[in-house]
């Protein structure tokens, strides 16, 4: 099954980009008359014929399409702080997107080793991820902010902070978080939230969230979360 993204498709004829048309003819080797599957990101599967095979220029006929495709019974949002060595965020995003994930913040703390990420490579992450695991909604990746900042912004639904501070009441996501509502859980950097972080969260309406005994790093905490809200909305 070959997939492509096109989130501006909106008529029964699409052409791809000049790139994707060079990756369709010249390295998946499809011709004229071939079907192919599109997404648009918000939902629509569509399942489309090639009319003309131009390397530059691949125009497409949409033979059908299915809304809300794979439409999942909850929302989640994981904000994050993004790991010093970048390679390591990708791979939480891309695995976050396969199992199954809404929007991601990355999230700039006191203790962050890495300050500054650059969109336009992580989006193509997620997207390259989108296509193989045959998804139709595009995980939204929001600019990042600085933890104060994005505790401001008003959120309709469950609130978690997974944090290690030692003897303060935690629990876990099974006994707080609610099946098909809209979450969202902060995830912090190798050196954890601080006690003042914690405090701020928790003042905001954020309830305490414990990943267990073992020590996790960052992404691997994040990706644990995804798991398992997962899990709990099967």
């Amino acid at each position: 099954m070959h997939i492509f993204y096109t989130p501006d498709i909106s008529k029964n004829t699409y052409t791809l980009n000049e790139e994707e048309s060079k990756h369709c003819v010249r390295v998946l080797r499809l011709s004229k008359g071939t079907v192919v599957n599109l997404v648009d990101g918000i939902g629509g599967f569509y399942t489309a014929e090639i009319i003309d095979d131009h390397p530059k220029k691949v125009t497409l006929s949409v033979l059908n399409v299915e809304r809300e495709f794979h439409k999942r019974n909850h929302y989640l949002h994981i904000a994050v702080a993004p790991t010093k060595n970048i390679d390591r965020l990708e791979w939480f995003l891309e695995k976050a997107t396969e199992l199954g994930i809404d929007e991601i913040t990355p999230i700039i703390t006191d203790r962050s080793e890495r300050r500054i990420v650059k969109d336009d490579r992580l989006n193509k992450v997620i997207t390259a991820a989108v296509k193989q695991s045959i998804k139709a909604y595009h995980p939204k990746l929001n600019e990042a902010i600085s933890f104060d900042d994005f505790l401001k912004q008003p959120f309709d639904g469950e609130r978690l902070i997974a944090h290690c501070i030692q003897d303060a009441e935690k629990k876990f996501i099974s006994d707080l978080a609610v099946p098909h509502q809209k979450y969202l859980i902060l995830i912090g950097p190798e050196g954890d939230f601080t006690p003042e972080e914690v405090g701020l969260a928790l003042n905001k309406g954020f309830k305490p969230l414990t990943l267990g005994e073992n020590r996790l790093r960052t992404e691997t905490a994040a990706l644990s979360v995804c798991f398992e809200i997962n899990y709990l909305n099967r």
